[in-house]
């Protein structure tokens, strides 16, 4: 099957086909003579796979490394609950961080009840008076 069909057999565009080539998720399909790519079923199964993956927000690590499991059907289990054991905690500690940002945003929400001028808006004020954080990198996998 050519690009076109692989993407839609997978609801997905042909950048993204492209895309997770480059990036070693998907492995090249053979060329045709004419010099178009050739891809099989095992693509689609391979693409959807990583898609998924990418649905359940994980890194392009873990999807290597979720593949690279997948392709030795002979081992135990083990490796791939603690990489979605980690996964689950980072996606606990983006909730912490979103409950969190969602307090400060209430908070300021709260500063300004009504039709004030702008001048006096509480929210523009606290966001003025506000501690600034001093690093804005996340804690979370995907930086």
């Amino acid at each position: 099957m050519r690009i076109g069909e692989l993407a839609k057999a997978a609801n997905c565009t042909t950048d993204t086909v492209r895309f997770y080539e480059k990036e070693g998720l998907l492995p090249p399909p053979e060329r045709t003579r004419a010099n178009y790519r050739s891809y099989t079923w095992a693509h689609v199964e391979r693409l959807r796979f990583v898609r998924n993956c990418r649905a359940l927000d994980m890194t392009h690590d873990e999807v290597r490394a979720l593949l690279s499991a997948s392709d030795e059907p002979g081992l135990g289990c083990g490796t791939i609950n603690s990489l979605l054991d980690e996964h689950i905690a980072h996606v606990d500690e983006r909730i912490a961080e979103l409950v969190h940002l969602r307090e400060q945003l209430g908070s300021l929400r709260a500063r300004c009840a009504g039709e004030a001028a702008v001048k006096e808006c509480g929210i523009l004020q606290g966001l003025t008076s506000m501690e600034t954080a001093l690093d804005n990198h996340r804690a979370t996998h995907l930086g």
